[in-house]
């Protein structure tokens, strides 16, 4: 099961935004319903109890019945979630402080693919047909950079971005299983390079300097429009580089070994750094190495990595290595016992892919 994104036609953008007040009404009734029984009772309402609450009202907001489960049930799992009686209200007014991105959510009997058709010499753009209340279908047209009738569809959540535009969210299900390599590499993360490989192979994700200038003209300006533009870009930008450079591993390896290095390490401000950490993805880098691998039968690992810059991945000695705040000027180094020259941070990685190799190790051992 994977989750496609794809955009749709600014046509749709006012029929959308009229159901998605239809939705945030709903999450609000629920939310508001949800506190008083808790505080009367001292009891949760699960999300079958609010299908109860919320039955026939589809018919007045212009939603569908499975629309309405879903809605409750995705409350029901974000109060667990974050462990609160009460969520924060959804409002999508032009005039309120804190406006919520719009949000849809459809069940899987709610969707249907009408139609795939060729646009231009590469691209495609396919048509869906979505359930509403009374029998009456909500038709809209998407940009199908997948193709999506190689796919079996699951569920549908239409979402809004900072923009305005929205998105089709679909979870799918693919025949064609993708099966992973045979090789095995190690990834060391960083500020200078975003990941580097045991291979050799880096990438660099350094977005937010490249765009800094830009953006500060726009910030001055006050253009709202053009900031929101070049932030979303910096984002597409950085996440189409992490998925090109996490998909080739994938496919070139059967076993994957990450260090386990936390950003909130290096965001905090005495150390100065919390912009390149932000800019350096490695959480996003890290997710999306956990469900490919899952879903291509590759073997994933998160290992300390205590000591990898400063090891000899060849002989184990630490003498020459660099260390320190101030050993961070220093990219290459020369191992005094065994005469190789290393590169930093191909080192640090080829030593946690030995980290990974040694858990494997002592779990079949155990």
């Amino acid at each position: 099961m994977k989750t496609l994104k794809l955009r749709i036609k600014d046509k749709h953008a006012n029929q959308l935004n009229k159901l998605a007040g239809s939705v945030n009404y709903v999450w609000n009734y629920v939310n508001d319903l949800s506190y008083k029984y808790l505080m009367r009772t001292g009891k949760f309402f699960s999300a079958y109890e609010l299908n109860a609450y919320t039955k026939g009202s589809g018919e007045l907001l212009g939603l569908h019945s499975q629309t309405l489960q879903a809605i409750n049930e995705t409350h029901t799992k974000a109060r667990k979630q974050f462990k609160k009686a009460k969520l924060n209200w959804r409002t999508n007014r032009p005039d309120a402080k804190r406006k919520s991105l719009g949000w849809i959510p459809f069940k899987k009997s709610a969707i249907k693919l009408l139609a795939t058709r060729q646009s231009g010499k590469k691209s495609l753009k396919s048509t869906l047909q979505l359930s509403l209340a009374k029998g009456k279908k909500l038709i809209i047209e998407v940009w199908d950079s997948y193709n999506l009738t190689l796919y079996d569809l699951n569920t549908c959540e239409l979402v809004q971005d900072s923009r305005g535009r929205w998105y089709a969210c679909i979870t799918v299900k693919n025949h064609l299983k993708q099966i992973c390599g045979t090789g095995s590499v190690g990834i060391d993360l960083g500020l200078k390079e975003s990941a580097t490989t045991s291979n050799g192979d880096k990438l660099t994700t350094k977005q937010t300097q490249k765009w800094a200038k830009k953006l500060a003209v726009a910030q001055r300006a006050k253009n709202k429009q053009r900031v929101k533009a070049i932030h979303a870009k910096i984002k597409n930008t950085r996440q189409d580089l992490i998925h090109k450079f996490t998909t080739q591993l994938v496919k070139d390896n059967a076993l994957i070994v990450v260090g386990d290095v936390k950003s909130r390490s290096f965001t905090s401000k005495k150390t100065k750094l919390a912009k390149s950490t932000y800019d350096a993805g490695w959480f996003e880098l890290k997710r999306q190495l956990e469900y490919k691998c899952k879903y291509a039968g590759c073997q994933f690992e998160i290992v300390g990595e205590s000591y990898t810059t400063q090891t000899c991945s060849c002989c184990g000695d630490m003498s020459s290595s660099p260390k320190g705040r101030a050993g961070l000027r220093m990219r290459e180094w020369l191992c005094a016992g065994c005469g190789i020259w290393h590169d930093r941070d191909i080192n640090a990685a080829n030593n946690i892919l030995a980290a990974g190799f040694c858990r494997l190790v002592g779990e079949i051992a155990t």
